[in-house]
């Protein structure tokens, strides 16, 4: 009985998470987030049926299911959640999604037809009590992959640069123990100790993606809430206000005190004297290469940094996405600053540091070109045709 009260409350818990997972899931779409659904779901189908084996015996239906969701579906997906979730690079995403698909169909198929060997009792079985070679051998290069993924993701995310380095590599460090827990149990199976492991793996994954989920903090980072375009992907990048206070959400943007900038409290008397400082403005045009049908999610993204540009930075003068009709997938930035200060406020400002992390996913390549301004004419119509009303 301590076995059947312990299977149902891990598979109790797997279908928790699993709901938990699919709201994330349909209100941050990724795809990340599917993966990391579909490992839930596939371990709480495989504790599922193990509660019944744990009531009425183990027997084929149930000991396939259990197999399938705790040493294939779970561990597969789980590895490769995580190398969608850290890695940007389109071809090591893409060719993961190959191996995925290899890995799943032809172990599914044999996990679910090959012949079964021993007798079953009412403790959880270990995979190679009752599969023979074949069966073994896929389980062990999936799980193979999966560990891979999930290296490969720790790597990419210990290379990451910024304050979101330690938040990935946390996430990373819960769906790694996850997956751990669901290789030990469905090799060994453990007996009573294996619901017990499969409660710790469930509630690693949650945790993984509710910490995936929670807000990112930066020094100087204003609340994404109000920010239009950066809904619709992945990540959540809203605040925390109960830990930031009831005026989070009021922050300005990034603002500082620029070097010909003058105060009172620097004159003892009369009015404030500026002191002469050229103005030279700066440039920078950045070209980036799409990865085929990501033209629509970047767009996306640049329409919304680009509005939040023109409300929130004066000192940049213009800053505008154009396409190339000969070239569908590049597009070019260009942005203008009224000298290096205006530039470097604006490369630390809370969107523009989030549009180049998100905008990553689209881009297979990117180029930069630094201008200085050495002499130009502008029309009095230019603002009108750039920031239509």
């Amino acid at each position: 009985m301590v076995t059947v009260g312990l299977a149902f409350v891990s598979a109790l818990v797997g279908w928790s998470a699993t709901a938990a997972l699919a709201a994330y899931a349909q209100r941050r779409p990724g795809v990340a987030a599917v993966a990391w659904l579909v490992a839930a779901l596939g371990m709480t189908v495989g504790l599922s049926a193990a509660v019944v084996g744990a009531m009425f015996d183990f027997g084929d239906l149930t000991f396939r299911l259990l197999q399938i969701g705790v040493s294939l579906i779970g561990p597969l997906y789980l590895g490769w959640g995580a190398l969608e979730y850290a890695v940007r690079s389109f071809q090591g995403r893409f060719t993961s999604r190959l191996f995925v698909t290899a890995f799943t169909i032809v172990p599914l198929v044999v996990l679910s037809v090959d012949r079964l060997s021993g007798r079953f009792g009412a403790a959880y079985p270990g995979l190679a009590d009752h599969y023979d070679l074949i069966p073994r051998v896929l389980v062990n290069g999936a799980q193979t992959a999966a560990v891979v993924f999930l290296a490969v993701a720790l790597v990419a995310a210990a290379r990451r640069r910024g304050g979101d380095r330690v938040a990935d590599l946390s996430v990373l460090g819960l769906v790694a123990l996850s997956l751990v827990l669901a290789v030990t149990v469905g090799r060994l199976g453990l007996g009573p100790g294996g619901p017990v492991l499969m409660l710790g793996a469930v509630a690693a994954l949650w945790g993984a993606c509710a910490l995936a989920a929670r807000p990112r903090r930066e020094d100087d980072y204003d609340d994404y809430d109000d920010f239009d375009g950066y809904d619709d992907y992945d990540d959540d990048y809203d605040y925390d206000d109960a830990e930031a206070g009831p005026a989070a959400s009021m922050e300005e943007p990034v603002r500082r005190k620029r070097r010909n900038a003058d105060t009172y409290a620097d004159h003892q008397g009369g009015a404030p004297v500026r002191e002469a400082a050229p103005q030279r403005g700066r440039g920078v045009i950045t070209i980036y290469t799409l990865a085929e049908g990501q033209g629509s999610g970047f767009d996306q993204l640049a329409n919304a940094v680009v509005a939040h540009v023109a409300e929130h930075e004066p000192d940049t003068l213009m800053f505008a996405c154009h396409t190339v009709p000969s070239a569908p997938l590049q597009r070019i930035v260009y942005a203008m600053y009224r000298d290096e200060l205006a530039r470097e406020e604006h490369e630390r400002q809370p969107h523009v540091v989030e549009f180049a992390r998100r905008g990553a996913a689209f881009v297979v390549a990117t180029n930069v070109i630094e201008l200085s301004l050495s002499g130009a004419a502008a029309s009095d119509g230019l603002a009108a045709m750039l920031l239509p009303h």
